[in-house]
């Protein structure tokens, strides 16, 4: 992979309009991965963003601002899911890009991946039935004070599509505990009325978890893809507010 994006420009005119802040999405890609392409072209409707990929054998992240694992199937999913690509060399950098506090997002594939790194808590266990599932699915939105959902409202309801084999979600009772008192989880599955049951878990996740923060609220992994909501001709918009709510708090710094 050697796509990149670069921002910035030369100095303006005197006179002229200041050049525009972009943000730098740096896209990881593993052997196996099949969103890199979803992400790309989600994050380059909006017009803030420069979204380019990033080779997991690379050792840096080319200026990201915001660094996004995507979903699909790292290293074929052998062993367990992401477990081998944790020790990709490029996940050096993003550990130590998140503990410096650079925002990280996980979808799908890339939140197992975060798991295994022991960036976010839990592991990923196979769906409940034991099937592959893929539709459309409600999340409530549990909080929006984390640099991933600014734009939404906390019990806000979400339409963003659900598209795994492994997304069942769970924790020790330590970490549960930890977890619930530090409000860690940002998404549940929910019915259209916003109501947690176990009829809108779609994969056995312990307390319908579809998404969960760090401690310091900078690593998000989500299960659901909002790259795939990002436009009204793929059927909804719901996903925009993840990734807008990352521009929003880059360009706030």
């Amino acid at each position: 992979m050697t796509a990149k994006t670069v921002s910035g420009a030369a100095s303006a005119e005197p006179g002229a309009e200041a050049p525009r802040r972009m943000v730098n999405f740096g896209i990881v890609v593993f052997p196996g991965s099949n969103c890199e392409y979803d992400a790309h072209h989600a994050l380059s409707t909006f017009p803030e963003a420069a979204p380019h990929y990033l080779w997991h054998k690379d050792h840096d992240l080319d200026g990201a601002d915001v660094v996004v694992l995507p979903g699909g199937f790292s290293y074929g999913d052998y062993l367990r899911t992401g477990a081998i690509a944790r020790f990709s060399p490029i996940m050096r950098e993003v550990a130590a890009f998140a503990r410096a506090g650079g925002p990280v997002l996980g979808i799908c594939n890339g939140f197992q991946i975060l798991a295994e790194a022991h960036l976010v808590h839990g592991a990923l266990l196979q769906n409940r039935g034991l099937k592959f599932i893929c539709h459309p699915q409600y999340l409530k939105v549990e909080r929006n004070d984390t640099p991933f959902t600014r734009r939404f409202e906390v019990g806000q309801v979400i339409q963003v599509p659900v598209n795994h084999n492994e997304g069942n979600w769970t924790a020790g009772s330590e970490s549960l505990r930890q977890i619930e008192e530090q409000g860690l989880v940002v998404f549940r599955y929910c019915d259209e009325q916003g109501n947690v049951t176990a009829e809108a878990n779609p994969n056995g996740a312990v307390d319908n978890v579809a998404g969960i923060v760090n401690e310091t609220g900078n690593v998000l992994g989500m299960m659901p893809h909002p790259e795939r909501v990002c436009e009204d001709q793929v059927g909804g918009t719901d996903g925009r507010g993840v990734f807008g709510s990352l521009i929003d708090h880059i360009l706030e710094r």
